[in-house]
């Protein structure tokens, strides 16, 4: 099996977000499909699993961070988990609205750590169970999520599963998609040195037989 071809079954996700959004219950439960509601977060985890999605195996990690400022001594450490990942999950609880004002600024952030643009990046809006404590609306995260070229998902990780699974799915989708279009790449550049380096041997042959 090619490295390339390896590389395609496998996947390094980060989960993003400030405190007490649902991060890690959002994790366990894909994992595990258990949802636990009370976790004493205070550093960096990585699970390890194997999903089918699509039909095709894919290996995964998925690094759950702690709630990081993206400005200070914090941020380098938050560079740190933006290099190591192929594709993002940032989360917010629709009952925080600073929880969602950060978004925007883990999307920068991103942006800035991978110096491109359309890195696969999926926005979670949790707890939409919890109408009661509402403060941001559904359509401010589609807005949100339309300007930052990122899917998005509203969803319950108490209560639904499957858009938990949904929403990590997508994701999954996002990063074998931007590999596909790296490897187009790659092969594309590959042909132009290749044809390059035939050009250059053609040409030093002609000289030769000029003299």
């Amino acid at each position: 099996m090619s490295e390339s071809v390896r590389k395609m079954l496998r996947a390094k996700l980060v989960v993003l977000g400030r405190d007490n959004c649902g991060k890690t219950a959002l994790c366990v439960r894909f994992i595990t499909r258990r949802f636990i509601g009370e976790y004493e977060h205070k550093r960096e985890v990585t699970y390890r699993c194997q999903k089918i999605v699509d039909k095709e195996a894919i290996e995964l990690e998925i690094l759950d961070t702690v709630d990081k400022e993206c400005v200070g001594p914090a941020a380098s450490s938050l560079e740190s988990s933006i290099k190591w990942g192929d594709g993002f999950l940032i989360m917010y609880s629709v009952t925080d609205r600073s929880s969602f004002e950060a978004v925007s600024r883990l999307k920068r952030l991103i942006d800035h750590v991978k110096q491109t643009l359309g890195i696969p990046t999926v926005i979670v809006a949790n707890k939409c169970d919890m109408e009661n404590g509402r403060v941001v609306r559904t359509d401010e995260g589609q807005v949100l999520a339309s300007d930052l070229r990122c899917s998005f998902f509203e969803l319950s990780v108490a209560e639904d599963t499957s858009a938990v699974e949904a929403a990590f799915g997508q994701l999954v989708r996002e990063v074998r998609q931007e590999f596909q279009r790296h490897l187009v790449a790659m092969d594309k550049r590959s042909r132009m040195l290749q044809m390059r380096h035939a050009l250059k041997n053609k040409l030093t042959r002609s000289k030769t037989m000029q003299w």
